[in-house]
């Protein structure tokens, strides 16, 4: 895994393994970066980055995972908007916000928690692989 962080004061950007343990380490250091940027741990926005950033993450693993590509989790921090970016390698395969097939389906409902936590989120393509982002209001 090669680490690739920017130093901009806003702006955090770090390249992850493909793995369970890289979408759970992505959620850890978004939520540790957005305690630097002053958003306190256990704040209602911390933990629903928390959130959305582990949605985000596993999907890039379980969905968007290439062999021997990474996945990557940027956040920006701007007036007003905390933005939350996961890329990965599969640009073919969209996340499609539905609702579960079943009421006792254990799969289908981590989009359905984005949008609901979310003021706004989507998806970009890139030259390989897509971004989903999702954008959280300022307090």
């Amino acid at each position: 895994m090669k680490a690739e962080i920017t130093t901009l004061k806003n702006e955090f950007t770090q390249r992850l393994s493909s793995t369970r343990r890289g979408a759970r380490l992505a959620r850890h250091l978004a939520v540790h970066r957005c305690h630097t940027w002053g958003i306190p741990y256990s704040s209602e926005l911390s933990d629903n980055a928390a959130l959305i950033v582990a949605e985000l993450a596993a999907n890039a693993v379980t969905h968007g995972r290439v062999a021997g590509r990474d996945f990557e989790l940027r956040l920006l921090l701007g007036s007003g908007t905390l933005r939350i970016e996961v890329a990965d390698a599969r640009g073919e395969r969209a996340p499609v916000a539905a609702v579960p097939s079943a009421a006792d389906s254990e799969t289908g409902r981590g989009l359905l928690l984005v949008d609901a936590l979310a003021s706004d989120w989507g998806t970009t393509q890139r030259v390989v692989g897509k971004t989903v982002w999702a954008e959280l209001p300022l307090p």
